[in-house]
């Protein structure tokens, strides 16, 4: 009984030993590469899976973890996994120098965000993934950092990314990996080269605002000559139309008194009509007589001596006087 009892436990356990190591419940995104005798024979996905204990093996692969120190300082640990991950990871980097075209030496730390596509490959066609996408991220950085000078890795992250990331999605293509992102998280250049960028930049700006300064003044002294100018124009504008419509009042005036003056005639040839009067005469005689009055109307005019045609004027007035008498007895 006891010997019979011992060989049923020991098969149970073998039972439940088969059980545990044949019975495989895979999570969701994440894949295991079994082998039997040390050949590829499947892969299991997500769900309920079983395999034969003994024979079929899961293989491990190696996956890198960076774990943060106390001191700040972060620590790199690869470790064997029997079940793969197929959902997109990130690698922090660590710093590492490189020289750029015009022989500066710079620290650039990058992210690499990758995916494990075929599980298969990423088993087989590579030794130690996460140390080969590290270092040909870190040999292809190089490269393409030193076909640029310094203000154009500082200027130029996105192209930098964007050829980072084709590069290295085409090497690790044969390895089953797809190479999603890589970001360039910062670029250290050296510090006398820092402080001679942080001069030029002052300078730089120094020198923008001493040119926006004089286009500013430049600007403000060409609207005020403009205004200037307007003002002048507008003036002249307002001169010359003064002087216009003065010379037209001026000559409207002057038609107006002589169409007055034509009119006077006309009434004075109406009025000495059948008389022996001569209009030219009494006309003659208005103007001198009104011509002696202005001589005459001044507070220091003095008259001393008579005009050499007084004669003449006596006469007008004589005719005057006659054409007067005429008119009064053609009106009685």
């Amino acid at each position: 009984m006891q010997a019979g009892t011992i060989i049923l436990l020991l098969f149970a356990v073998f039972v439940i030993f088969l059980i545990a190591k044949g019975v495989r419940i895979i999570q969701q995104s994440e894949a295991m590469v079994i082998e039997r005798f040390g050949k590829y024979r499947t892969t299991l996905v997500a769900g309920f899976n079983i395999i034969i204990p003994v024979f079929d093996k899961p293989r491990e692969i190696i996956f890198r973890f960076t774990r943060d120190l106390p001191d700040g300082n972060k620590y790199v640990q690869f470790v064997k996994k029997e079940r793969i991950d197929l959902r997109e990871t990130v690698y922090d980097f660590p710093r590492q120098n490189v020289i750029t075209k015009d022989n500066v030496m710079t620290e650039i730390n990058a992210l690499l965000y990758f995916q494990i596509m075929d599980p298969v490959k990423a088993m087989y066609e590579i030794e130690n993934l996460p140390l080969a996408i590290e270092k040909l991220t870190q040999t292809t950085l190089r490269n393409v950092i030193g076909e640029l000078d310094l203000d154009e890795c500082l200027t130029s992250r996105d192209t930098i990314n964007a050829k980072l990331r084709a590069i290295l999605d085409e090497a690790s293509n044969k390895w089953g990996v797809k190479v999603n992102r890589v970001e360039l998280q910062d670029i250290n250049p050296p510090r006398d080269i820092r402080e001679a960028m942080e001069k030029q930049m002052r300078a730089e700006r120094d020198r923008r605002a001493q040119i926006i300064d004089a286009e500013g003044s430049k600007r403000a002294a060409v609207l005020q000559a403009e205004g200037v100018q307007q003002a002048e124009i507008t003036t002249a504008e307002g001169q010359k139309q003064g002087q216009i419509l003065e010379a037209e009042g001026d000559a409207q005036a002057r038609i107006r008194r002589a169409q007055g003056e034509a009119e006077a005639i006309r009434l004075v040839s109406e009025a000495i009509k059948g008389t022996n009067a001569d209009p030219a005469n009494y006309l003659i005689a208005m103007k001198y007589l009104e011509t002696l009055k202005e001589m005459t109307s001044g507070q220091n005019n003095k008259v001393i001596y008579m005009p050499y045609e007084a004669t003449g004027v006596l006469s007008s007035v004589g005719g005057i006087k006659e054409m007067l008498d005429a008119n009064k007895g053609l009106k009685n």
